[in-house]
């Protein structure tokens, strides 16, 4: 299995995959996951109340570090949203606010993963992570709005 070299952008793609084209399949859900271990609190009051606002739950990053996505279903991704609402990101941090770099994008290693990538929607708008290079995507045949 293809291994991700940036946590945040592995993020954009089970975003994609798991939320948006439901391929990727259970979707995670972070209430299930703490409802599992004896947790009945909502997760935004969890996060709450042992001090984990604004940060990725360990839960969440430790099954979405260890989820194995194939090359079959990283070729069906055409198009990535950067937005800071994405449903990723509220089952990874349930009380995130998007005004500080918890999902910033740090390095486009990992387009090499996805070979039809054809479009990253939100650039021009939102400025989670490094500066998307033009050139960079250009190079590999893919556009931002």
């Amino acid at each position: 299995m293809p291994a991700f070299r940036d946590f945040n952008f592995k993020l954009l793609v089970i975003e994609q995959l798991m939320y948006t084209d439901e391929t990727l399949t259970p979707a995670f859900r972070i209430a299930d996951c703490l409802k599992a271990k004896g947790i009945d609190q909502d997760p935004q009051t969890y996060a709450y109340e042992n001090d984990l606002a604004f940060t990725v739950l360990d839960e969440a990053r430790a099954h979405f570090e260890a989820l194995e996505i194939s090359t079959e279903l990283l070729a069906t991704v055409e198009t990535l949203t950067v937005d800071g609402g994405l449903e990723v990101y509220q089952e990874c941090a349930p009380v995130w606010d998007g005004e500080d770099d918890l999902f910033d994008i740090g390095s486009l290693d990992d387009l090499d993963l996805l070979p039809n990538l054809r479009l990253i929607e939100g650039v021009d708008d939102c400025g989670i992570g490094m500066s998307f290079d033009t050139d960079v995507l250009a190079s590999r045949g893919i556009t931002t709005d």
